[in-house]
């Protein structure tokens, strides 16, 4: 996972936040559930990141071995 990748996905989980905390602030659950769903977005993005790095890893891993 790139720095920039790890840094968008941070700022979109951020984003999230602030607008679940906003939403809850000025009791609309609207925005407060767009900000949930912005942050659970985010962190699947990031599971999906981290997965590919896995993989990559263990290809390396299988790779050294020959």
């Amino acid at each position: 996972m790139s720095f920039a990748d790890k840094a968008k996905n941070k700022a979109e989980e951020m984003g999230g936040k602030a607008k679940e905390a906003a939403g809850d602030a000025t009791d609309n659950p609207n925005l407060e559930a767009e900000g949930e769903a912005d942050q659970d977005r985010a962190k699947a993005k990031q599971v999906g990141e981290h997965l590919k790095d896995a993989a990559n890893e263990a290809k390396d891993g299988l790779s050294d071995r020959r």
